[in-house]
């Protein structure tokens, strides 16, 4: 079977669909699949057919590397019905204005470092606020007239960091919160490792090492993304370095888990706590580092360890309240669900988490492969009639079958 074959897919298919699709095409066997990436026969059954989310990215590395294909091909854009969301309508622009970028012709207007800091701000506060409809609006333009204005060569150290900064907590961050492919997010995150490495300057290194290793993760390139953090290099003298160097310990963590390096996830998230209980709660450079944001990460962190009775504990002991942004909730509410799901007559508690998720921002929940893994799920175990049908409600919106 040729290898066009492979890619015909079905767009609206969850993870699970995906994998089975991609294995038959190349003429796998269950068992050899299995073999290869190290599970039973049984467990792959289950994660084809959805009764087993596939939201772990080790697990998804191994079986990519089984399958013979880059884990995006598993995973797959998200977006499954184009139009669904009003920033859909964003996508094309953004795309044409990061090609135009990357052929040195952005073609957008010069302008004052002062103009393009205020407009910067506001869509960073708007992807901050899950408003993506207000950055997919705003953003190509920015892109364009951020680097016109680069290119004509005034301000340029303020500039290098501003571009830095909105392709990591702008371009890259939309792209990857409302589905897109993940080549159009490495875009952006080599625009700002450019920028920084041009400007070199530790914060805006350590911005752009954030952005690159995420890139790396959803790639599968788990140890360059353990590289990539380790060589950013960024103090410890000023608060928003402690912040910065606090959410690079934690994407350390993740990596590590990812990476099914017990010892380091381990050191990485504590060292991450105790940077957070000098810093407080933050929001240098869009972060939102702190001693609530470090529980988000250490539910993600035990979730991708598979550690699921560990996640919901820790959630218990986080305030999602105290969590600045709409963001980080919607962060909390979907990493509890995606714990819940997994544990024994939770079920219910489970749909009901994702919900509050939602209610914050659809997208995040609609368009992220792991999400859209967990709802099927949930959709073979959920019997209560009044939880499934609120299931079942996200399950297509979502754009999966019901």
């Amino acid at each position: 079977m040729g290898m066009s074959e492979v890619f015909v897919m079905d767009t609206n298919a969850g993870i699970g669909a995906r994998l089975r699709q991609i294995r038959q095409a190349w003429r796998k066997s269950l068992k050899v699949v299995a073999e290869l990436a190290g599970i039973s026969e049984g467990y792959l059954s289950r994660l084809e057919t959805g009764q087993r989310a596939l939201d772990r990215r080790s697990l998804i590395l191994d079986l990519a590397n089984a399958l013979e294909v880059a884990p995006s091909e598993i995973t797959g854009s998200t977006i499954a019905t184009l139009g669904e969301f009003a920033e859909d309508q964003s996508l094309g622009p953004v795309r044409l204005a990061l090609l135009a970028v990357s052929m040195g012709e952005p073609q957008g207007r010069v302008l004052p470092v002062e103009v393009l800091s205020a407009r910067a701000t506001a869509v960073l506060d708007a992807q901050r606020d899950c408003r993506y409809a207000d950055v997919g609006v705003e953003l190509p333009i920015l892109i364009r007239d951020l680097h016109t204005s680069l290119a004509a060569r005034r301000d340029v150290d303020q500039l290098l960091r501003l571009a830095t900064l909105v392709h990591v907590q702008g371009t890259q961050a939309w792209l990857m919160d409302i589905g897109a492919n993940t080549d159009l997010g490495w875009q952006a995150a080599a625009l700002a490792k450019a920028a920084a490495e041009e400007l070199d300057e530790s914060v805006t290194r350590g911005v752009s090492a954030f952005g690159t290793a995420f890139g790396l993760l959803g790639a599968g390139a788990f140890d360059l993304a353990r590289a990539t953090l380790s060589a950013a290099g960024v103090g410890t003298r000023t608060p928003e370095e402690l912040q910065l160097n606090g959410m690079l310990v934690l994407a350390r963590s993740l990596t590590a888990a990812a990476e099914k390096n017990h010892a380091e996830r381990v050191t990485a998230i504590e060292h991450a706590a105790e940077l957070a209980e000098r810093t407080g709660e933050g929001e240098a450079l869009w972060f939102g580092f702190g001693p609530s944001n470090v529980g988000v990460w250490r539910m993600s962190v035990a979730l991708e360890a598979g550690e699921y009775a560990v996640a919901a504990q820790v959630a218990r002991t986080v305030n999602p309240e105290a969590l600045a942004s709409p963001t980080r909730r919607a962060a909390y509410w979907r990493e509890y669900g995606r714990a819940l799901a997994r544990l024994p007559r939770q079920q219910d508690a489970a749909v009901m988490a994702l919900r509050e998720a939602e209610l914050i921002s659809p997208v995040r929940i609609h368009r992220h492969p792991f999400m859209r893994s967990v709802l099927s799920e949930l959709l073979t175990k959920t019997k209560h009639r009044a939880v499934r049908r609120e299931l079942r409600g996200m399950a297509y919106r979502a754009g999966l079958p019901v």
